[in-house]
């Protein structure tokens, strides 16, 4: 199945390494199966597979599935030309055959039929699966055409689930999935789809109707919204299902009978408008909860569902349960970590003739919350203490440590009146003994106003990146001095100190290791990247210089929390007044 010929050698190449959830999706597949790269060549069988070819994983990874397994019914090597299967894999199309054969590690020839689809396998990229089953002994001998073109529908379904597994388990955005859900089912097992979901709160909400229309689907928002409370003793299919009990099949008949509740009134209403004859409802299930209930029906296709067709809903259902359990956790998980860190970062407290701004953004991946922080608040002798900060971590423990980290700062700073590098070390001699940080890095300045419209800026660097520094007229530094080592380090050396004085008009950035880290890249590049655009942004107002540097130098592959604060010093007082 491979492209253009290629050395042994080059067919033996190993592919990229797969995500090991292929080979788990591979093995809860009922039949034998394998998949291939974009060159054809093997990058995982499961088991069922290699019992069937006499084959080790070895044996087959990482080469050419055609050069390898294809034969012509003598068995000999099948050229290119004359495989349908490669033909079929360069389309990059569905296509299935009921008469082929492919080669055995014991020598021997094995009869099979086959079916081919393209794949998602991840960050790997495009694939195709493919599944075959050992061919009757009768279907191996007929050479007629009319086998491989008759239906296979074992093959189908299986290819159908393995689609519905990789499509649904590859989102976790509840709306995605639900999407893919409809594309998964709609034409192909029914014209019509109804997905019915409670709620958090048990409520049931019609989330989608959607009508296969001249090769469109159509979503009937007249019929979707909300649902009354399921019964919990009532013989209806939905209500049934709804309740998780069984799956049924049924039709408009069953619900002009006198409704017993008012989801049977719904489901009467549902059928007049829609003109299905016939519907197979199962419940969409998690391992914990029942989630809702997935209808199919059956309006423009004349064939009903018959209780053979409830295996393969199931299956669906159970697949589509599975994804939207993990699509909610990951989406409360992801606003219990929001709502917790935008509580513990502070508001920024109003300094005169000083501008400041802050921002957050969270990681990509809920779990990813980490220990990211900014501050800035006023001091007793009447300056103004700014803080950035980054306690090693990405999870709630991470967070809360920041927030350990944070508080015992406020209270040194103010209590007492010592320069930045002595409070830091107050601090990171209490981190030792009295939390459980293990390390943080942070950047503690203090800004107060000076000679000459200028402002002062003292500041120590905890082995946090250094501040950036910008002139009214684009000219940026960074603030390299006082750096020493980091929070919980336990080395005990004295800490320096730093000091700088702000022209009018300049921009101070203190910033995380989100907004320059890129994997792959050096650190040099993410802060040549920050300068030159801080540079280009410096004639725009703070809140606009702030979103836009952040849209320009955060790597889009960023992994990380940023937290970013940024302060302008009010400009030469000509009339324009600071920008």
């Amino acid at each position: 199945m491979a492209g253009p010929e290629r050395t042994e050698t080059a067919a033996r190449q190993s592919p990229a390494v797969p995500d090991a959830s292929l080979h788990r999706r591979l093995e809860a597949i009922g039949t034998a199966a394998y998949v291939v790269d974009e060159e054809g060549r093997i990058l995982a069988a499961n088991v069922r597979a290699r019992d069937v070819l006499a084959l080790t994983a070895d044996d087959m990874l990482g080469h050419d599935a055609h050069d390898l397994l294809h034969r012509d019914s003598h068995g000999q090597p099948l050229p290119r030309t004359r495989c349908r299967m490669r033909q079929a894999f360069h389309a990059g199309r569905t296509a299935q055959a009921a008469e082929d054969h492919f080669a055995r590690g014991d020598g021997s020839l094995l009869p099979i039929s086959w079916l081919i689809t393209p794949y998602e396998i991840g960050d790997d990229g495009a694939g195709t699966l493919v599944l075959f089953h050992v061919a009757d002994p009768a279907q191996a001998t007929d050479p007629g055409p009319e086998p491989a073109a008759r239906p296979l529908p074992e093959l189908e379904r299986l290819a159908l689930l393995a689609e519905a597994t990789a499509q649904l388990t590859s989102t976790l955005d509840v709306d995605e999935a639900l999407e893919r859900l409809v594309n998964l089912v709609v034409p192909r097992l029914a014209d019509w789809v109804v997905i019915d979901l409670i709620t958090e709160r048990d409520e049931v909400w019609r989330t989608a109707v959607v009508h296969a229309e001249d090769g469109a689907l159509v979503h009937r928002d007249d019929l979707q919204g909300p649902m009354p409370p399921v019964p919990e003793e009532s013989p209806m299919p939905l209500s049934r299902a709804l309740r998780g009990v069984a799956s049924t099949v049924t039709g408009p008949g069953t619900y002009r009978r006198t409704p017993d509740s008012g989801i049977a009134v719904e489901q009467r209403r549902l059928f007049d408008m829609t003109g299905m004859h016939s519907a197979a409802i199962a419940p969409i299930r998690s391992t914990r909860a029942v989630l809702g209930a997935l209808t199919l029906g059956r309006a423009d296709d004349p064939v009903a569902f018959t209780p053979a067709d409830l295996p393969l809903v199931e299956d669906i259902a159970r697949r589509a349960g599975l994804a939207l359990d993990n699509a909610r956790l990951y989406q409360r998980q992801r606003k219990v970590a929001e709502t917790m860190q935008n509580h513990l970062l502070p508001q920024m407290p109003r300094v005169p003739d000083l501008q400041m701004t802050v921002r957050y953004l969270p990681a990509p991946d809920a779990s990813q919350v980490g220990g990211d922080w900014y501050d800035a608040f006023p001091l007793s002798d009447g300056s103004t203490a700014l803080a950035v900060g980054d306690v090693v971590g990405h999870d709630l423990e991470a967070a809360a440590g920041m927030a350990q980290v944070r508080n015992m700062l406020r209270a040194y700073a103010w209590s007492q009146h010592e320069p930045p590098s002595r409070i830091v070390t107050r601090l990171d001699e209490a981190l030792q003994h009295i939390t459980d940080v293990d390390m943080a890095t942070m950047v503690f300045a203090r800004i107060e106003p000076a000679d000459d419209g200028q402002w002062q800026l003292s500041w120590t660097n905890a082995g946090h990146p250094p501040p950036l520094l910008i002139s009214r007229d684009g000219l940026a530094s960074y603030l390299t001095d006082g750096h020493g080592i980091v929070l919980g380090a336990g080395a005990g050396t004295p800490r320096p100190d730093a000091v700088t004085l702000l022209p009018p008009g300049s921009t101070l950035v203190l910033y995380t290791d989100g907004l320059i880290e890129e994997p792959g890249h050096t650190l040099d590049k993410g802060l040549n990247r920050l300068s030159r655009h801080a540079a280009a942004l410096a004639h725009r107002p703070l809140a606009s210089f702030t979103d836009h540097l952040l849209r320009r130098v955060r790597p889009a592959d960023n992994d990380d929390d940023v937290a970013l604060l940024a302060l302008r010093t009010p400009g030469v007082r000509t009339g324009a007044g600071g920008r």
